[in-house]
């Protein structure tokens, strides 16, 4: 049942579920994760037989997750493309996929009832952002199997916004619609903002002095300093859209404006915080590796899936007035995690440590490589802002203070280019950070 839409001054979609206690809440998701392994047991899916052991009743509380085995991405690999649906493949409406860069994509499928509840979490997160019937919503994110563009494009419709379905590309054009259809609203990667805000400077046009107001951004790790460059570039509040697409996709978790923390819509994403190495669950305020459970997912059910990203997690309550269980900003990826010297580094403390220096802007490039004795190098290559550099008594300035802050932040010596200003890609989906080279002498 679709909840009644609230005014864009409550900012909830669905008060009862958003503000629901804790207590009750905990209940309702013991109940969901019962009812979950039921269902997994009779589906005719050889992968749940692992499951069979299990009796549901011994789930008594959110602890006792620690019973059940975890889900890995490898296990959608092994059993591609529809090995893991819970559901006969008729009842499937809907096929989302990951790019498949490094292998073949992960394969996940929609029923009629998944694609409800995908529509409501993310209606909840756009209307916590303030989004209503009276805006325009352009939607720069790819239609396709990236599970982006059209779930964003039936959540905004659901809330009764006007879409604009550019999807993503010829970013000219786009400046042109946001300012020609008066846009209030703008779903994209942080990257691609970053670049719409670059061309319409280029263009003449002022974005903060049009109606825009709110962006809507996710599928790439945000650090604070990116997320105000995004803001201040554009003249908007920044709405951080959390998801992944084994989970559902976009809607697994979103932010409010009271904070940087995003609310995890726990009554159907169960979240968890385990130690990276030995999958030990660690309690609230500890940094680790997340962990989510989707009880209430038909064809795709998951149970402890071990998502690769770095954060944290709290139960405290929010000024919103929402009850759900909060993440932090994403730290970081463990498999981006690029070991350099022997040396842990995560592509976020680069941007971390980068983005907060004037002069320089987000655009980066981390390219890693092996000299001939056999020793990591690790090499920045990073674009100055408004055109600094380009006497060589800056630039080296600029290349120290970069070096220094990123010896600061990694503990290792790092060498820093300063690249010519529009040089490093942009993209029109995920930014690419990092590039692998060959031996070097």
């Amino acid at each position: 049942m679709v909840p009644v839409r609230q005014t864009s001054a409550d900012r909830f979609w669905d008060r009862a579920a958003e503000t629901r206690p804790r207590a009750e809440l905990e209940q309702l998701q013991v109940a969901r994760l019962h009812a979950c392994i039921l269902r997994l047991q009779q589906a005719d899916a050889p992968f749940y037989a692992r499951l069979q052991g299990i009796d549901p009743a011994s789930i008594r509380s959110l602890d006792d997750l620690a019973r059940l085995p975890f889900t890995l991405k490898d296990d959608l690999r092994d059993h591609y493309p529809f090995g893991m649906f819970a559901v006969p493949r008729r009842d499937i409406v809907r096929i989302h996929a990951s790019s498949g860069t490094t292998g073949k994509p992960t394969v996940v499928g929609y029923t009629r009832a998944d694609l409800e509840l995908w529509a409501d979490v993310l209606a909840r997160g756009l209307v916590a952002g303030s989004l209503s019937d009276d805006d325009v919503f352009q939607n720069a994110a790819g239609y396709g199997l990236f599970s982006g563009g059209l779930s964003l494009h039936d959540a905004a419709t659901r809330v009764g916004a006007m879409v604009v379905p550019t999807s993503s590309g010829n970013t000219v054009r786009q400046v042109m619609l946001l300012r020609d259809f008066g846009v209030t609203a703008l779903h994209a990667t942080p990257s691609y903002a970053l670049h719409l805000a670059e061309v319409a400077a280029a263009e003449g046009i002022d974005l903060p002095a049009l109606p825009l107001r709110a962006a809507f951004l996710g599928a790439e790790p945000m650090s604070d300093a990116l997320q105000d460059e995004v803001a201040e570039a554009m003249g908007v509040a920044v709405f951080e859209q959390y998801g992944l697409s084994e989970i559902i996709g976009p809607g697994v978790a979103s932010g409010c404006g009271n904070g940087r923390w995003l609310h995890v819509w726990d009554d159907h994403y169960i979240p968890e915080i385990i130690n990276l190495e030995t999958g030990a669950r660690l309690p609230d305020g500890e940094v680790g590796e997340l962990v989510l459970s989707a009880p209430t997912k038909e064809a795709l059910p998951m149970l402890r899936y071990r998502t690769r990203d770095r954060t944290l997690l709290t139960r405290e309550p929010c000024p919103c007035g929402r009850t759900s269980a909060r993440i932090a900003k994403i730290l970081g990826r463990t498999d981006d995690m690029l070991i350099v010297r022997g040396v842990n580094v995560f592509p976020s403390q680069i941007e971390h440590a980068l983005v907060r220096l004037d002069g320089l802007t987000p655009h980066y490039q981390l390219i890693l490589s092996t000299r001939g004795d056999r020793q990591d190098e690790l090499r920045v290559r990073i674009e100055p802002a408004h055109h600094r550099g380009a006497e060589a008594g800056t630039r080296a300035a600029l290349e120290g203070q970069a070096r220094a802050a990123l010896h600061d932040a990694l503990g290792i010596q790092v060498i820093v280019e300063l690249a010519a200003p529009g040089s490093i890609p942009r993209s029109e989906g995920k930014a690419v950070r990092v590039l692998d080279q060959p031996t070097h002498e």
